[in-house]
């Protein structure tokens, strides 16, 4: 009997080594893997970036900038970051080595670079060179907003890549940026991951769009609107996202075609879209719904059948062009409109 029960006890042992040395391979695969990832970013280099807007304008016509590609020897280790998308983005695809962001403006979705970890690095508007400076960044990525600084920027580094959107081409020069984010810093399987979420995504809303005749998305700013059409900075509700422009004559601005509430019944669309520019740059205080809601407006399509759809203004005026923020707006209007 004794005997039976060591034989039983030395193959219980047996068995529980085996196990244990099963097990071993699988770590060893794993910081094999790793370390591939790594050694293939690293051999990505020397880098040429291309700008995602090879030139833009001032708003007032008056100044015009040129954006040069950028040759890297190495990846990036101390990023600064002003354009809120692709920041967006570079959190979503889990990248380190931020080191300065503007905080004055930082969308929800990104409160956690106001921290201290974090230097503020001024405004969209108004960077703080010294401060910048002064955080010796390898790279630093601007968009529209910093246009008139980008000489300044690059006399602090040589590296300043234009990472923002275009008007007129809004979702491939996004995807452009993308781009930008997963090559440079060896996260082209995780971008890949997102782009196809949003494959099924525009599916979806393709369809919820194929359900109305006629749209207008329009900016909200203290008490007054503006529209756009398929060709503005908005553009893309209608191009990508598949809803009909009530008109395709709306001037094309950055700010798009300023009309009163009576041209809104005039157009009568049945989806309007209110994107709430007031809240965006004043800390989520708005007037927006008593403004909107008046006479003229309650006889519209759209404000009778509950097809007003109020867009969250930080997200869409200051943040867009993010993995993050360009999915939570389709997200968005799925769940007003469904």
């Amino acid at each position: 009997m004794k005997k039976w029960l060591t034989i039983a006890m030395l193959a219980l042992i047996l068995m529980l080594v085996a196990c244990g040395n099963e097990e071993e391979p699988t770590t060893e695969g794993s910081n094999e893997t790793n370390a591939s990832e790594e050694q293939n970013s690293a051999s990505a280099y020397p880098m040429t970036v291309s700008p995602t807007v090879s030139s833009s304008e001032s708003r007032d016509g008056s100044a015009s900038y040129t954006f040069e590609d950028v040759t890297f020897e190495s990846m990036p280790e101390n990023i600064v970051v002003f354009d809120y998308g692709f920041l967006d983005t570079l959190d979503a695809l889990g990248v380190e080595g931020i080191v300065g962001v503007p905080k004055s403006t930082l969308p929800t979705h990104l409160e956690d670079y106001s921290s201290d970890e974090y230097t503020n690095i001024g405004t969209l508007k108004e960077p703080l060179l010294e401060d910048i400076a002064a955080l010796e960044p390898d790279v630093i990525f601007i968009s529209g907003r910093q246009a008139a600084f980008y000489d300044q920027l690059k006399e602090i580094t040589p590296n300043v890549v234009f990472v923002g959107t275009q008007q007129d081409d809004y979702w491939n020069s996004f995807e452009a940026s993308v781009d930008v984010a997963a090559k440079m810093f060896g996260k082209e399987a995780e971008a890949a991951e997102y782009l196809a979420e949003f494959d099924s995504k525009l599916k979806e809303i393709n369809t919820l769009a194929g359900n109305f005749e006629t749209s207008l998305a329009t900016l909200y700013n203290e008490g007054s609107l503006s529209g756009y059409s398929s060709a503005s900075r908005f553009g893309y509700i209608y191009d990508v996202y598949g809803f009909e422009p009530v008109a395709e004559d709306i001037e094309s601005s950055s700010h798009g075609s300023n009309f009163g509430f009576e041209a809104i019944l005039e157009f009568d669309p049945q989806v309007l879209f209110v994107i709430d520019r007031t809240a965006a740059i004043n800390e989520g205080k708005s007037n927006i719904k008593q403004d909107l809601e008046n006479d003229i407006i309650k006889q519209t399509t759209a404000y009778q059948n509950d097809h007003i759809v109020y867009l969250d203004g930080p997200l869409w005026y200051l943040s867009g062009g993010g993995l993050q923020s360009e999915l939570a707006k389709i997200e968005e209007i799925l769940t007003e409109l469904k």
